[in-house]
């Protein structure tokens, strides 16, 4: 374990912090940072990842300032209490701003948020990051090289924050010599528009570590929901049994997949349904996702169902292949705007 310091720099907008992985989910994290004035360093070993991130990235900015909300004069003033899942653990503690452009989001320092952002092939240019996110796919081999890498790189103060859907924190932290420093934040996707991020923490995770993990969320206008560590946390141990569920009725030919959606969404309030939602995750993020959890709960239930391989299998994975449970003309494979505008559905 490596010596610490009695107190630890506070992430301030001058201090820079990394993104590792330019696919939809580093985006998203890089702009919600950028436009909340942070400095951005996004590494991905892929050059075309690279290549497009720029172009994806004020894309992006351009559509959340679209379908942003007007803030309300409470906007992201809020507060949540509760009893922590674990000693010293806060759920939905974060405040927000009351001078962001929208759902509680600080207005940008700049109206090109873009430019705060730097593109890398390297891990080494996150040396100076005090927090960096990884992004990268959904399975351990990839996130364990990742994590070993920054911990060489990067100094003894930096967090590393998981946007890890399913794999639990401890064995992620394992890889690290600062477990006390991984922590879990699990970004929603479109990060931008979403107000809330679910952080696991781990048992060896610091409360410091914590603390500064909920500040920084907060400066970018977004509540922590802090729960403790296990396999798919809340979030994906409930959604991906629906999911994997919904694609199995469909397969067995109980109902087509736009009537399965217009059950959960007219009957029970849901503004997205479960086959669209997999499809803007992308279903081979979902089968992943379902793999991952049928490994580290041991539990059956998470099998992927036979349609949903299938698919995967041949490459129609969701909104960006252009076809997965649904079809997505060129022209409609972005979020459409009723659908994120109320919130979305969709997840990281």
């Amino acid at each position: 374990m490596r010596e610490r310091k009695d107190s630890e720099p506070a992430i301030t907008t001058g201090a820079p912090v990394g993104v590792v992985g330019a696919g939809t989910m580093g985006i998203g994290v890089a702009q919600c940072f950028a436009e909340a004035g942070y400095p951005v360093v996004v590494v991905d070993p892929d050059p075309a990842a690279l290549g497009s991130g720029p172009a994806r990235l004020r894309a992006g900015v351009r559509m959340a300032g679209l379908l942003r909300r007007p803030s309300s004069p409470s906007a992201g003033a809020e507060a949540g209490a509760g009893t922590g899942a674990a000693a010293g653990t806060r759920t939905g503690t974060t405040t927000g701003t009351t001078k962001g452009v929208g759902g509680g989001r600080p207005a940008p320092s700049s109206p090109f948020p873009e430019e705060r952002v730097v593109w890398s092939e390297k891990l080494s240019d996150l040396a100076p990051a005090l927090f960096v996110v990884e992004c990268a796919r959904e399975q351990v081999p990839i996130k364990e090289e990742i994590l070993r890498q920054l911990d060489q790189v990067c100094g003894p103060d930096t967090v590393f924050a998981s946007c890890t859907s399913c794999i639990p924190i401890t064995r992620l932290g394992s890889f690290t010599g600062r477990p006390d420093r991984v922590i879990g934040t699990h970004f929603m996707n479109p990060a931008p528009l979403k107000d809330a991020v679910e952080v696991i923490r781990a048992p060896r995770t610091s409360e410091q570590t914590v603390r500064r993990t909920v500040d920084l969320l907060a400066e970018l206008g977004k509540r922590a929901l802090v729960v403790r560590d296990a396999p798919g946390f809340v979030t994906n141990r409930v959604l991906m049994l629906t999911l994997n569920e919904a694609a199995t009725v469909l397969g067995e030919g109980t109902a087509d997949a736009e009537t399965v959606d217009r059950i959960f969404q007219d009957c029970f309030g849901h503004p997205m349904g479960p086959l669209r939602t997999a499809d803007l995750i992308g279903l081979d993020t979902v089968l992943d996702s379902l793999e991952v959890l049928r490994e580290f709960t041991g539990d059956e239930r998470f099998r992927p169902c036979a349609l949903l391989a299938r698919h995967v299998a041949e490459g129609s994975v969701g909104r960006k292949s252009g076809r997965g449970f649904y079809e997505y003309p060129k022209q409609r494979q972005h979020p459409e705007h009723h659908l994120v505008s109320r919130g979305g559905a969709s997840h990281g």
